[in-house]
Parts: C-alpha cells; sequence; structure tokens
C-alpha cells in the first residue's frame, strides 16, 4: 500500500506542476491567473510519495513522515469537501479527493496503529 502510495503522490504531484491546464480543464474550473500555488502544492504531494516509499523501506524509523501524511490527507480532505459543500467546486472534485486522499485513510491508520505497537513492544523490551 505504501509503495502505491508513494507511485501515485510522485505522479499526481508532477502533473500537478506540469499538466495543471488540463486539470483544471477536467474539474470544469477556471484557471486561476497565477499558478504557483497548485504547482508549489504539487511539490508537496510528490515530497509525501518519496516519504511514503521511505517509511516502506524503513517502516519504524519512518513513521512520523507517515503520520504526517495521515494528517494532511485527513485536514485538505476536510478542506476540500467544505469547499464542494459550501464553495464554488463541484462534485467532480470530490470524486477526485476521495480516489487521491480518503481512500488512503483507512490504510495509513491501520499501518500507523501497528507501526506504534511495534515501536512501543521494542522500546519496552529494552
Amino acid at each position: 500500500m505504501l509503495r502505491f502510495a508513494g507511485c501515485f503522490n510522485l505522479l499526481a504531484g508532477a502533473a500537478m506542476v506540469s499538466l495543471y491546464h488540463e486539470g483544471y480543464e477536467l474539474l470544469g474550473v477556471p484557471k486561476p491567473e497565477l499558478i504557483l500555488p497548485v504547482q508549489i502544492m504539487g511539490i508537496l504531494v510528490g515530497l509525501f510519495g518519496l516519504g511514503y516509499h521511505w517509511v516502506a523501506s524503513r517502516p519504524l524509523e519512518n513513521r512520523d513522515l507517515l503520520r504526517l501524511g495521515f494528517l494532511s490527507k485527513l485536514i485538505s480532505s476536510l478542506a476540500a469537501y467544505w469547499y464542494v459543500l459550501f464553495g464554488p467546486l463541484g462534485i467532480g472534485f470530490a470524486l477526485v479527493v476521495f480516489f487521491a486522499d480518503v481512500i488512503y485513510l483507512p490504510f495509513f491508520w491501520v499501518i500507523l496503529r501497528h507501526l506504534d505497537c511495534t515501536a512501543r513492544r521494542g522500546a519496552g523490551a529494552g
């Protein structure tokens, strides 16, 4: 799951940096005059992808990166759904957020619980 999430985020981040016009068109949202914030967000999404690969490689040592990813996906999903419900974004954006962020939350939560329990057991053994 972490490798998949890492690859997905790397690709999504690259698309946000380079294919922003197509993304806005696909979602039916007018393209803003300044696209730098979208591109910076794409860079952050890609960096989280790298972090998920690091967690997959060294789970216990890098589990806090997964915690940051979980919180990022949770908070950004809540903000996105707020804009779908009360703002200018349509239902299509809600689907994008579901498949890009919300769908990972239960998996990340279970993995974090497992890693935290493993770390506590290891700390108690020493």
